[in-house]
């Protein structure tokens, strides 16, 4: 631990999940902590009355000139950009300002951290690579942008083997020392573009995750993505890929290994081991990409390749991602409710050959439709749709595929359990956020597994 918090007066900026699991760990460790947030205290509600219990003060914003300046730390959330004038004003006067992750690394730093960012994917590999290492019989903490807040590892800091983190573009953007033992970037495509000046800017941050390795440690980034493969190049550390093809790209870095798909599942090509997919919750090439990922920080991290396919075929994938909820008369019932836009529902077609009956519909985020029922040609039998872009959706399918009018989640699955046969896949994949019919995607792919489950 490189900076004593006892009796220091530390400001946190943003009371999200990350916030308070940072709240937390600075009161365990004595420090004088201002909470600091945009909403008012009636807003935020039981984090206020946390706040105030842990003896912290509360203020919301504006906050007082001078406030942050007047600190000993100041530790953001990753949804408060760090460009903020009073964030600078703070940094140009010599406070500290890291991110929550940088917060709670400060008393990990002897436990092996794995951190893995990207555009698409992070949540699904750092799940799986959780589980490669508990196979591995290693007490590992998953969490980070994912579930739980790197700083609820801090708080029990003595009982970790691993630390298996996903780490977003906005959280590496805070970072002043965190240091993985091994650093994954899946993919890089366009996000974040109202908060990065370009894409580039975007990928610099990723690349962060590269800046503070050093010998011992290793790289895994995506050999079938350019992009990545030039951030690779900040890498100081050696570089193992992963790729779908095992085509070279253009002025790619040197490699010290790869892996590479191959039919039912890939192998590593430097340690001549193979791996199997049958898992349902790793099906389609994305999940290839990510299992592969997983592999390589896994083996490289010391997990023995018993473990490894032991946990490949036990992982139970994340909830609302192409889960499978049940096969009932030879149809299965796919929850895939955490596709709010179609780019999402595009990665799911691609994870099925035929036989689709396909469930979409909801508040609608004005991108077309067509790509969606480009690439669900020879594959969808026909669109249930539901929600407030029903129509939208009939008008792109018109012609196209069968459509059917449902209106609600429970008459889409009436409907579908009545046409769909043996062989066939029910995929609730929307397309559309949930807010016209449900609180939220996880209620709505909730209320689809109990009306699946009551079938």
């Amino acid at each position: 631990m490189t900076f004593a918090l006892s009796g220091q007066k530390v400001l946190v900026y943003g009371l999200a999940k990350s916030g308070v699991a940072a709240l937390r760990l600075l009161s365990q460790r004595g420090a004088r902590v201002t909470a600091l947030d945009a909403r008012s205290e009636d807003a935020l509600g039981d984090v206020a009355r946390e706040v105030k219990a842990l003896g912290a003060t509360l203020v919301t914003d504006p906050a007082t000139p001078g406030l942050l300046e007047s600190q000993s730390l100041v530790v953001v959330s990753p949804g408060v950009p760090l460009a903020l004038p009073e964030l600078r004003a703070a940094a140009a006067v010599g406070v500290p300002v890291w991110g929550e992750v940088e917060l709670a690394w400060r008393f990990l730093e002897s436990v092996p951290l794995f951190g893995i960012t990207g555009t698409n994917g992070k949540s699904t590999t750092t799940a799986l690579t959780g589980e490669l290492f508990l196979q591995g019989k290693k007490r590992t903490f998953v969490g980070g942008n994912l579930g739980r807040p790197f700083s609820e590892a801090a708080l029990t800091p003595g009982d970790w083997d691993a630390l298996v983190v996903e780490l977003s573009s906005f959280q590496l953007e805070g970072i002043q020392t965190l240091r993985p033992r091994g650093a994954a970037i899946l993919n890089l495509t366009a996000d974040h573009i109202d908060r990065y000046a370009n894409h580039g800017a975007y990928g610099e941050a990723k690349a962060r995750i590269f800046h503070h390795q050093r010998e011992g440690d290793f790289a895994v980034v995506n050999a079938d993505d350019a992009d990545v493969l030039g951030l690779a190049r900040q890498a100081r550390v050696p570089v193992y890929g992963f790729s779908l093809t095992g085509k070279p790209v253009a002025d790619a870095p040197k490699l010290a290994g790869l892996a590479l798909a191959e039919e039912g599942g890939f192998r590593l090509d430097f340690q001549g081991e193979k791996y199997r997919l049958n898992n349902r919750a790793l099906r389609g090439a994305h999940n290839a990409q990510n299992a592969m990922a997983a592999t390589l920080l896994a083996r490289l991290g010391g997990v023995s390749a018993e473990a490894v396919q032991a946990g490949l075929d036990s992982y139970p994938g994340l909830p609302h991602r192409l889960e499978s909820v049940r096969v009932l008369d030879g149809v299965e019932w796919v929850n895939d409710s955490k596709a709010t836009n179609v780019d999402s529902v595009l990665v799911a077609l691609r994870a099925f050959q035929d036989g689709l009956w396909l469930i979409a519909g909801g508040k609608g985020k004005g991108a077309p439709y067509s790509p969606m029922v480009e690439a669900g040609r020879g594959k969808v039998k026909g669109v249930l749709t539901i929600g407030a872009d029903a129509e939208l959706l009939a008008r792109a399918y018109e012609g196209q595929a069968a459509v059917h009018a449902c209106g609600t989640l429970a008459a889409a699955v009436a409907k579908a359990r009545a046409l769909s046969k043996a062989g066939d896949t029910v995929l609730l994949s929307p397309a559309c956020a949930s807010y016209d019919q449900f609180k939220n995607f996880e209620d709505r792919g909730d209320s689809f597994k109990r009306l699946v489950g009551a079938l």
